[in-house]
């Protein structure tokens, strides 16, 4: 029983969820209440603050189920493909993230963040948005260290210059996408990009 209550808990949680991000994606979160929340939700206002204490720790919640910690991608790829060769973990790690954005989840939540949220009360998406980004950057900086160790970078390349033109390059990427997901596909324009930048950067 205790199991089942606990499972129950959980789909309470993630329908809840499941209601935030369909009406901040179609209000935007600041025009948008709990109380909307719990209703579309078909819940009381109740049952959504024993899971969430606010608005603030709901949107975070909501943005957990989309990260893309790039560690995770990498161990996603298996580890016979970043032994020896760090850009080659880089590049399949980016072409996975590529894949995970491309589903409607993940392209509703990120454009609800950079398009749909204002900052307000506890919730800061600027601060959001630079803790992914020195993240992601501080990770491809230590493969790009091992890369340089194995001789696999251009010598006149810092691995954190690699990585910040990396970044720059999968941020750029990121916003064109999000401001009109039709107009290409992040996974054909994305991996183009990664791959000829990452050819780039190889060493002789």
């Amino acid at each position: 029983m205790a199991r089942k209550t606990k499972a129950e808990a959980e789909a309470t949680r993630e329908a809840l969820l499941d209601a935030a991000e369909a009406v901040f994606y179609a209000k935007g979160v600041a025009r948008t209440s709990l109380e909307e929340i719990a209703r579309q939700a078909g819940m009381t206002r109740g049952a959504l603050y024993w899971h969430f204490k606010n608005k603030g720790d709901l949107f975070t919640a909501l943005l957990d189920r989309v990260r893309l910690p790039f560690q995770e991608l990498v161990e996603e790829v298996g580890t016979e493909s970043h032994g020896d060769s760090p850009l080659e973990a880089i590049r399949l790690a980016c072409h996975k993230g590529f894949v995970r954005l491309a589903r409607p989840r993940y392209q509703r939540v990120y454009s609800i963040l950079v398009h749909r949220c204002e900052f307000f009360g506890d919730i800061d998406p600027i601060a959001m948005q630079n803790s992914m980004v020195d993240e992601s950057c501080g990770a491809l900086e230590e493969y790009f260290q091992c890369a340089a160790a194995r001789g696999q970078l251009r010598e006149d390349i810092t691995p954190a210059l690699a990585a910040q033109l990396l970044q720059a390059t999968l941020g750029g990427l990121f916003h064109d996408w999000l401001r009109n997901p039709e107009e290409f596909s992040i996974e054909a324009r994305g991996g183009e990009l990664v791959d000829t930048l990452l050819r780039l950067l190889k060493g002789a």
